[in-house]
């Protein structure tokens, strides 16, 4: 009957239990080696383990066993030895290469290396092919409070394409809570915790502070005034780099506002545009919205605020104007202020229009833009896509084709404002 000694395997199980060049003596095991053969073991060990996701040091460590395993099984007419846990010197024998296991098969010596190779390689392969909850970045220039609708789009849209929240997607929130000079350092952390997508939630400030932040991570921005014009993307065709998103023609619309605004009120003579003087804005906006008023032979004031103090000043001077009407600029800090310009504007019973319905629905007259929430639902789409192996340089920058007229009846009967039947016929919504 073939003779193995028990104590042979055990430096080797130790090893494989306690890491890289251990054994339970706290020493490397001590063999004598054959170079040829082990070669081919820490190869084929390679082989098995060709996962990009395997780091190098487990990869090495791989092979280092594989080789104790080549060198403890005893080649034909020779003898092994090595240091066991007493620190004796232990002299294994020939073992044949017939001796049997249980009702006879061969226990060849390459048979027991694979054994010992695949102890130590299924952890590491299981592992490499287990595949990580993919993380969504989501940066914001508002707060969680003012854009909580728009999150619940976001997350929705996410469902239908097949990732729920907790369940097989993680989202990592960062809300600059309308400081823009926050924005940069909550990219950063985003970068940081190297998330597979970032959405970048609120014009243009959170889309350049991601891309400032990195160059490689797919950044999926949701509503951008003119992109293009903002050097954000090359093109909407060819955005390039690793950028691509929606632009929500912000710049474009400022003229139709105006004309809303005509509508309404056709005799005034002064017309104010408030602004938030912290983000990069377009000339054309100015341009445009003076030339629309010059047609019409009224006057624009320009005002600027940022933080609720100065927006209660701007307010207050479009009052001692006495304009007629105000527009208010797109901007994702009004988005977060928007209950107190509504309630500004109505203590000072001046007709404004805004950029989104969710104005319209907190008090505000009139709202012409398009919808939120559809860019959103559009924004989860797009980021899916990027997770399911979609490049942002091939994905087009998207325009919406549909805009949302909305009016609101009770505030205009507030201003003893009457609205014109042309305009309730265009209207896609009217809240009485």
């Amino acid at each position: 009957m073939p003779m193995h000694d028990e104590d042979a395997d055990r430096p080797l199980l130790a090893a494989v239990a306690l890491g890289p060049g251990r054994s339970s003596s706290g020493t490397a095991p001590c063999c004598a080696r054959s170079p040829t053969r082990s070669r081919r073991k820490a190869d084929a060990g390679e082989k098995l383990l060709g996962h990009k996701t395997v780091s190098r040091e487990r990869l090495f460590y791989a092979r280092s066993v594989l080789r104790e395993a080549a060198d403890l099984v005893p080649q034909r007419g020779m003898h092994s030895q090595f240091r066991g846990e007493t620190g004796k010197s232990v002299k294994l024998r020939h073992v044949h290469p017939r001796s049997t296991l249980g009702s006879g098969g061969d226990m060849r010596r390459r048979d027991l290396v694979a054994i010992f190779g695949a102890m130590v390689i299924w952890p590491f392969a299981a592992e490499a092919q287990q595949k990580a909850t993919p993380v969504i970045g989501f940066l914001s220039s508002a707060s969680p409070s003012s854009f909580g609708p728009f999150v619940a789009a976001f997350q929705h849209g996410l469902s239908e394409a097949g990732y729920v929240e907790g369940q097989n997607i993680a989202i990592e929130y960062r809300w600059a809570e309308g400081h823009y000079d926050r924005l940069p350092e909550l990219a950063a952390d985003l970068v940081g915790r190297k998330v597979d997508v970032i959405i970048a939630s609120g014009g243009a400030p959170p889309t350049r502070a991601a891309r400032n932040a990195t160059q490689s991570i797919p950044i999926v921005f949701t509503a951008v005034s003119d992109p293009v014009a903002q050097g954000l993307v090359t093109s909407l065709a060819r955005p390039g780099g690793n950028l691509t998103g929606f632009s929500i023609m912000g710049t474009e619309l400022v003229p139709k506002r105006l004309e809303f605004l005509f509508e309404l009120v056709p005799r005034t003579s002064v017309i104010g545009l408030l602004l938030n003087p912290n983000i990069e804005i377009p000339q054309s906006v100015v341009k445009d919205a003076e030339e629309a008023a010059n047609r019409r032979r009224v006057k624009l004031h320009v005002l600027h605020a940022t933080t609720e103090k100065e927006i209660d000043v701007a307010l207050a001077t479009l009052d001692q104007l006495h304009a007629g009407a105000l527009l208010v600029g797109d901007d994702p800090s009004f988005t977060n202020q928007r209950e107190q310009l509504v309630a500004l504007a109505s203590r000072y019973a001046v007709p404004a229009i805004y950029q989104w319905r969710d104005f319209a629905v907190a008090g505000g007259l009139i709202s012409y833009g398009v919808s939120l929430r559809t860019l959103y639902s559009l924004a989860d789409a797009r980021a899916a896509r990027i997770l399911k192996g979609a490049l942002p340089t091939d994905l087009p920058i998207e325009q919406p084709a549909v805009f949302e007229l909305v009016i609101n009846l009770k505030t205009a009967e507030t201003l003893d404002l009457t609205i014109p039947a042309s305009l309730l016929g265009r209207a896609d919504e009217i809240i009485e």
